[in-house]
């Protein structure tokens, strides 16, 4: 689940995802920013990673994904569409493998009871195989 947590985490500031109370689905405004470069620049990640745990300011992305995020771990991103879906597994698995520390700092906040990571256990298991 830590990595779907991390994975919803940075798909939403990737995805920069913006839910009015009437939408059914998440903007899709964002679906094409560049996460490769993001993921691939410490420095822009560290920034997004800071404002997801309130240690630093947050650009209106980060903002916006710090109030869609609940939402999208109690819905399972039922409102994520495909591309969302797919680029939130990247972030996971980019995390997982190589920001592995930065991942439990971010599950310990969004996730401190484990709620999800017991919901998601069957997709946390296929990404870190």
């Amino acid at each position: 689940m830590k990595l779907y947590v991390a994975c919803l985490v940075l798909f939403v500031v990737a995805a920069a995802c913006a839910k009015p109370a009437d939408r059914k689905t998440y903007t899709s405004k964002y679906d094409n920013i560049d996460i490769d470069r993001i993921l691939n620049n410490d420095r822009i990640l560290a920034n997004y990673i800071k404002c997801l745990l309130d240690e630093g300011p947050c650009t209106a992305e980060g903002r916006e994904l710090k109030k869609t995020l609940p939402d999208a771990l109690a819905t399972e991103c039922s409102k994520c569409n495909d591309r969302q879906k797919t680029t939130a597994d990247k972030v996971i698995r980019h995390l997982v493998n190589k920001k592995a520390k930065e991942w439990d700092r971010l599950a310990k906040k969004y996730d401190p009871k484990g709620e999800y990571q017991k919901r998601y256990d069957t997709q946390f298991r296929s990404v870190t195989a």
